[in-house]
Formats: structure tokens, sequence, C-alpha cells
């Protein structure tokens, strides 16, 4: 698999068809001869303690999770809401009328599994606490969650000397179903980011390079690209991928933003422009 070279849009455009499976999922893209969609770019406002986590969007918002806090803008970057939570707060994914965030209070990445992994749950309008539920077969550390076809799934951490990734299946109840194998071989700190994008596994992972995993929708390799969507990634309204990234600096704090992409398995993503 190999590094990929940036994509050339011109002459693309993406058109929506239904999407397959949960309502809740955006439709499905196509890229056919023709004009690509307006690139999307905007920031979450404000200045945070902790780096940016992931994003998750439902069809009028965006919600950002800043390890110690919460936040819930418009899709023009207008704050809506924002609430202080515990930390580790991590990746986060859009249900039902709920977000959902993986929650680590132990030892991130420790072999002996001494993480305590947890998902919370608020409601989408106001981000108020509603739920909690205990995933400790996450027995890295629980980093991201995206929810498919009526079930969860959990990413985490990985000790450096495991050559493989793990992702942690739950029904809507969050009983452990499955414990999915990626050969991915090894990735720092395991995944971070998860999102399911037509029909398509996308995981960020941090490391020097940062990395992107591509798998199919039975966790099988397709990529594993030099690019980074380890801040977050999402899947838009319109089919598009969605990518955060942030920056943090001593004594001002963190950012975050994202910006749109067009997204090809066999070959990564391409930030619009």
């Amino acid at each position: 698999m190999n590094t990929v070279t940036p994509l050339l849009l011109l002459g693309w455009i993406v058109l929506s068809i239904p999407a397959q499976g949960n309502a809740d999922e955006p439709p499905v893209s196509r890229i056919q001869d023709g004009t690509t969609l307006p690139a999307i770019e905007l920031a979450c406002p404000g200045r945070y303690k902790h780096h940016l986590q992931g994003i998750c969007t439902d069809r009028d918002s965006i919600f950002w999770s800043f390890t110690t806090t919460l936040v819930k803008t418009d899709r023009k970057g207008s704050q809506l809401h924002k609430v202080p939570v515990a930390n580790h707060h991590g990746d986060l994914c859009h249900h039902d009328g709920k977000i959902y965030v993986a929650v680590n209070l132990g030892k991130f990445n420790d072999p002996k599994g001494n993480a305590k992994s947890w998902i919370y749950v608020y409601e989408s309008e106001t981000l108020k606490e509603i739920a909690r539920h205990a995933v400790p077969e996450v027995f890295h550390g629980a980093g991201g969650i995206e929810f498919h076809q009526g079930r969860f799934f959990v990413v985490g951490g990985l000790p450096n000397d495991v050559t493989e990734n793990y992702v942690y299946e739950y029904d809507a109840d969050f009983k452990p179903v499955k414990r999915h194998v990626i050969a991915s071989g090894h990735t720092h700190l395991g995944i971070q980011t998860a999102a399911l994008v037509n029909g398509h596994w996308w995981f960020g992972c941090y490391g020097t390079p940062k990395i992107t995993l591509v798998t199919d929708t039975e966790f099988k390799m397709i990529g594993r690209y030099q690019q980074d969507c380890s801040l977050g990634v999402a899947q838009n309204t319109d089919g598009r991928l969605l990518v955060a990234s942030g920056a943090c600096k001593a004594e001002l704090g963190c950012t975050g933003q994202l910006r749109s992409a067009i997204a090809i398995p066999e070959q990564g993503f391409s930030i619009q422009k």
C-alpha cells in the first residue's frame, strides 16, 4: 500500500444517492464527470485547554470533542452550546438525537489493560449528559466510536509491540457482539478516530507520519496512507469527507477546524481548496 499523491479534482462532481442502512447516515456519493461542489472550510470558535479529539455531525450541527470540553456549533461555525466534561473524552458520533463519546478514565495504551473504558451519552440538542455505558472489552482504552446499521463500533489504544488494530462491536444496548481484527500493521497509540463513509471505514491514527487506514465494512484492509485525519473524520450530508485539524500553543490553548475532502478508498482523500 503506497503513500498517496494529491488527487486531481478538476472535472469531478459529487452526486448524492440514497443511503443504505440506517437513516441517520448521510447519503453516499459517486464521482462522475462535471464540476466539484464548493469546498467547506470552517473553524470552531474559541480556544480550549486540550486538543481536539474528534468531530461528528447531524443534519444541522457539528459536534467537537476537545478532551475536556464538548462544543456544538451550527454548520457555519457559530457556537450553540459548550459543556465541560471528564478527562479524557475522545472521538464521538451522532445517533437518534444523541451524542456518544468514547471516554477513557484509566491508563490509555497500557499493555496490561488498566484502562477504564466508557461511552458517555449526551442529548444532541443541549449536550446534557443522560447515560454512561462501561465497555471494558476495549482493553487498551476507548478512543473513538461510530454507529452503523444498529451497532456501535469502538476503537482505541494499542501497545507498541502489537501489529494489528481492533474494532469492538456492540449492540444498541452496549452488549458486546464481536472483536474485529484489522491487519493494518502497528499504528502509534492505535486508532483515534473512526467514520463509516460511503460504505468504507476511515480510521485516523497518530504517528510520524500520521496514518489513515481504510477498510471495507468487514474490516478488510483497502489502504494505509500517510494522511492525517487523527483529530476528526466524518461524512458530510452530501457524501464528502469532513477532515478535522487543530493546533495548540502554550498559554493560548487549542483550536479546531474542519475542511471537506474527496475520498477514494483505493487512493485516500484529497482536501478541497
